[in-house]
């Protein structure tokens, strides 16, 4: 067993993380198979429950694009193709300001209203456990803004996207019960930028390091105190890789800790990234300076699974940076490093039976 194995001692359960976190991504198909399959496999290591993004939105902010493209005050730019998602950008058309341009949809409230009616109705008839919230992951404005808009008029669409953003969260919060809902702030563009590897598409934001850790706050501060909020704080997934690798979690502590001290309401998670091959003290050590308050928990992103590996290997590896990050942190549950999007059913599959293995319940 699992528990039997975390320590060159014989552990007790109590040295199992408790309780799992699934990012968002989870491409089991459609919609259904994802609540299904999920609720089977996790039962009591989970409390959230997201909907797989499954369909369009499959690779994160990549399905924002046409919303931006086909907006009639905006215009595309086909040169200096990027190289997430290979797309365009877009900016504003010359004969449009910014005071008369606006988005009308983006599709977050469309999705999380017809999921949530299934996750109703499944939970309902006791597929999905009871005690499980709604969970809806959502980009913050910045990084769709810094992804697929030119640099000159980032900071005249920013404002822009940002108003349409929290027109999706309002939307989804009149529609979702508030004691049923979680939402999740993705944080991974910011971390580009603060780790200054943005590169010259990214000027404008740049410029505006320093604002980053209020904006963060402030969506958070959009979540009504019933719905519980979280953040996955993110150093990107693109070909299964990070775009810079962390040194530590020296960058991350600063953000979580900056978040928890500004939030004025509960935060209720904070999800970090384990690089698969740090079981090394040095990555962890600036846990010891977490600063979160009581009702905070912390998920860390320890479990991976590729094609290829070999699973009794995989649990090894992620035991043994649960055992060092113990050393570090005395309460926390696991999770990916980010979401299983672009992975096999047969590799989805067998992380979500690697989280049940490796957690007692929450």
């Amino acid at each position: 067993m699992v528990h039997e194995q975390l320590t060159g001692d014989k552990a007790t359960s109590t040295s199992l993380p408790h309780g799992s976190h699934l990012v968002g991504s989870i491409p089991l198909g459609t919609t259904e198979d994802v609540f299904r399959d999920t609720s089977a496999i996790m039962g009591d290591r989970l409390t959230r429950l997201p909907d797989g993004e499954t369909g369009e939105r499959y690779n994160w902010i990549v399905w924002q694009y046409p919303f931006l493209a086909q907006n009639p005050y905006f215009e595309e730019v086909p040169a200096n193709l990027q190289r997430y998602g290979q797309l365009p950008r877009v900016k504003l058309r010359p004969d449009v300001s910014p005071e008369e341009a606006h988005i009308d949809d983006l599709g977050y409230a469309k999705a999380a209203k017809e999921s949530y009616k299934l996750f109703a109705q499944m939970k309902k008839e006791g597929t999905i456990p009871a005690s499980y919230r709604f969970q809806v992951s959502l980009p913050t404005p910045l990084a769709t803004v810094a992804t697929f808009v030119e640099p000159e008029d980032q900071g005249k669409i920013d404002p822009i996207y940002t108003v349409a953003l929290l027109a999706e969260l309002n939307d989804i919060l009149a529609t979702v019960p508030h004691d049923e809902l979680a939402i999740q702030w993705d944080v991974a563009t910011e971390f580009l930028l603060l780790e200054k590897a943005g590169g010259p598409g990214y000027t404008y934001f740049l410029k505006e390091q320093t604002e980053i850790l209020p904006r963060l706050i402030e969506l958070g501060k959009q979540v009504p105190a019933q719905v519980e909020v979280g953040y996955h704080l993110c150093y990107g997934d693109a070909g299964h890789k990070h775009f810079v690798e962390p040194k530590d979690t020296t960058l991350l502590v600063e953000v979580a800790n900056g978040i928890a001290a500004g939030l004025e309401r509960d935060l209720n998670w904070i999800h970090m990234p384990v690089p698969r091959n740090r079981t090394d003290e040095e990555y962890y050590q600036p846990l010891r300076n977490l600063k979160l308050h009581p009702e905070t928990r912390l998920y860390l992103g320890l479990v991976h699974f590729e094609p290829g590996d070999q699973v009794e290997e995989a649990l090894e590896e992620a035991k043994q940076k649960i055992g060092v990050a113990q050393r570090m942190v005395s309460h926390f549950g696991i999770a990916t490093e980010c979401g299983m999007g672009r992975r096999t059913k047969e590799t989805v599959l067998t992380l979500l039976h690697m989280h049940h293995e490796l957690t007692a319940a929450e």
